[in-house]
């Protein structure tokens, strides 16, 4: 994760900028949505993962879940490539934004609608976290948001050889992009002066979404609207027909050691939901977490 997240920062030449997946909301009862498309790298390809990922509405995690074993630095031409477009709706309320810090997406429903824009995120490293399991709302708006570093913030750059400014102007020079939207008192929902890191944990603890994604939230999210962050790997539904799904994500390291290793995060799920997924036939699918919806049963 250290080696790849520093490629992306020092490598990754600005890809297009993907609006936001729609989907139709599905009857009462259910929360399976999407399917998944199959792409293959063209010939002669010359762009690395996150190209693709942002061509898709998707963020770099997304395609490296689903396609394990593909070279996030330059796909091989003539891969085929799994955009995973089918989700599972998170379990709680469809109001406003709900972001799913597990999975790296942030979910709009828009407000008489029927439908529901998913958007991917970049959240914040390890050990400046993106709050999990709050409920706040969208306290103001920004066109042109300044930036102002804490010293904590300078002081880790500081540590890495890197000079922070104490003040970033409104800019296309400003990290924060050229739109943000506040979010309790301390964080916000912004842009990005580069087109990385989204799928990756790379900001100090804000949400990061690619620039047309921002604009169109900030266009369209009033003042006040309801939102939910979450921290939810593990997402099952029991849809209509009867038919069981499970989609898992890789769980976000709880700690630095976790962050740094090459091992597996634990998924936090109880003893009993384990036992009930691995009797359903899921028991391949906690071990692969492959960020795509999974049929286990009837």
């Amino acid at each position: 994760m250290m080696r790849l997240t520093w490629f992306v920062l020092t490598l990754c030449a600005a890809v297009p900028s993907a609006f936001a997946v729609t989907y139709t909301l599905p009857p009462e009862g259910s929360r399976l949505v999407g399917n998944p498309i199959i792409i293959t790298v063209p010939e002669r390809n010359t762009l690395p993962l996150e190209a693709f990922a942002a061509q898709h509405g998707q963020g770099l995690s997304n395609l490296l879940e689903a396609n394990p074993g593909v070279d996030p630095f330059l796909p091989k031409s003539g891969t085929r490539l799994v955009i995973p477009q089918q989700l599972i709706l998170p379990d709680t309320v469809r109001e406003g934004i709900v972001v799913n810090v597990a999975e790296m997406r942030l979910y709009y429903y828009p407000p008489g609608s029927n439908t529901v824009e998913v958007l991917p995120i970049g959240i914040g490293q390890a050990g400046r976290e993106t709050p999990r399991n709050w409920v706040t709302a969208v306290e103001r708006k920004q066109e042109g948001p300044t930036w102002s570093p804490t010293p904590n913030t300078r002081r880790a750059y500081a540590a890495e050889g890197k000079t922070l400014p104490a003040f970033v102007p409104a800019g296309p020079d400003n990290p924060m992009g050229l739109y943000a939207i506040y979010i309790g008192r301390l964080y916000a929902i912004h842009g990005t002066n580069s087109n990385f890191g989204i799928g990756l944990r790379v900001s100090q603890g804000c949400i990061r979404l690619r620039n047309n994604d921002i604009k169109y939230l900030f266009d369209n999210v009033p003042v006040g609207t309801r939102v939910q962050l979450i921290d939810r790997p593990v997402k099952v539904t029991t849809e209509p027909d009867g038919s069981r799904w499970v989609e898992v994500h890789e769980p976000l390291s709880r700690n630095r050691v976790e962050f740094e290793s090459t091992r597996k995060v634990p998924l936090p799920i109880s003893a009993a939901q384990r036992t009930q997924l691995i009797n359903e036939g899921a028991g391949a699918e906690l071990e692969r977490r492959s960020g795509m919806p999974v049929k286990v049963g009837m």
